[in-house]
């Protein structure tokens, strides 16, 4: 039901337009004055608001204003009932944030259709809602960013770190006893070496989870295909990748998106799923682009399921992040699962929107 606040200081006028509305099934609420349509306000956000313009005190140019100043109702529209029909009294009218007039006396059926039209389109709560969600999807792409940088801290500063101030310490030691025989010398330099070609390794790899050189330099579908050969190596875990080789060059943030929802995934399974095989398939369906990650693990139960124990994924932000971040890509995100039959993910992109 679509809310109406009528602000009139005449009560004959309020009871008119009343009796005009009420058959149309809205909210009428009534405000005698701009200061107590203002006050009500606070609690109210009404679809419209029907607005006189001569009120003592405060007059409907100056209610205008003050509604348009306000953050939370800047969007909501507003349409002047006034007797005024003379250019200035309109300009000053658009000047302060009204979206449409109407004169006094008003034609029934005009404002009828006038009200059906704004009300049915709605556009101060779609705006709203809209930019709700917009902002509950920046705060969690903002954390999901400090989760990655608070990630990559502490792998630099704990292993990376730790590990170079063992070799500073190591390599002091040699600095203070050259006269070691040559074998123990030989033995702690290629300790060290090792020690050195493991930090060349961390460093390659971290590099590489943070922008894969593969995906720039041989693409999706190479990329894709090498990260399931390195997850399989370093996890023991069998991973079947397919991908159809009629997929069309993709945008950058496809690519990364894509990328990243096989590597969170995989992450997952290995953490929760308990699987002993992953198939992973990059399919062109129609006009769309569909990644599918597919477990024979215990799947999701109803327990974990409410918890989101199993679907937290490799950066902690877990499933939410996931698909904000295919979300903002321009993708959806579809999971199905039961316990013991394992999980499905599929993310998909639609290729008209790619080529654009």
């Amino acid at each position: 039901m679509s809310t109406v606040l009528i602000v009139d200081d005449d009560p004959t006028a309020r009871e008119t337009l009343v009796a005009m509305l009420e058959s149309e099934g809205y909210d009428l609420q009534l405000a005698k004055d701009g200061a107590q349509a203002l006050q009500m306000l606070e609690q109210l956000q009404p679809d419209l608001i029907l607005l006189d313009v001569m009120m003592p005190g405060m007059d409907g140019f100056e209610v205008c204003r003050r509604i348009r100043s306000t953050p939370q109702l800047a969007e909501v529209p507003i349409l002047m009932l006034t007797a005024l029909d003379d250019r200035d009294s309109l300009l000053k009218g658009i000047e302060s944030g009204a979206d449409d007039f109407l004169s006094k006396p008003a034609d029934r059926r005009e404002l009828t259709a006038r009200v059906r039209t704004i009300t049915r389109l709605n556009r101060y709560r779609t705006l709203m809602e809209q930019r709700e969600d917009i902002r509950h999807m920046a705060e969690r792409v903002i954390a999901a960013q400090e989760e990655e940088r608070q990630r990559i801290s502490r792998e630099l500063h704990d292993d990376l770190g730790q590990a170079l101030t063992t070799h500073l310490l190591a390599l002091r030691n040699l600095q203070e006893d050259l006269s070691i025989p040559v074998e123990t010398m030989f033995e702690r330099l290629q300790s060290l070496y090792e020690g050195s070609y493991e930090l060349f390794v961390k460093i390659r790899r971290l590099a590489r989870d943070l922008r894969p050189p593969v995906l720039d330099a041989l693409g999706l579908k190479v990329a894709m295909q090498t990260y399931c050969t390195e997850f399989t190596r370093r996890t023991h875990l069998p991973v079947i990748f397919e991908a159809d080789a009629s997929i069309p060059e993709l945008p950058d943030a496809h690519n990364i998106t894509l990328y990243r929802v096989l590597q969170e995934a995989l992450t997952n399974v290995i953490k929760h799923a308990q699987a002993s095989q992953v198939w992973v398939d990059l399919s062109l369906e129609e006009d769309r682009v569909n990644l599918t990650v597919q477990d024979n693990g215990v799947g999701i139960s109803e327990e974990k399921s409410e918890s989101t124990g199993p679907l937290r994924l490799s950066n902690g932000i877990g499933l939410a992040g996931l698909l904000e971040r295919i979300t903002i890509a321009g993708g959806t995100l579809n999971i199905s699962s039961a316990p013991k039959r394992g999980t499905i993910l599929s993310a998909q992109f639609p290729l008209s929107k790619s080529r654009a």
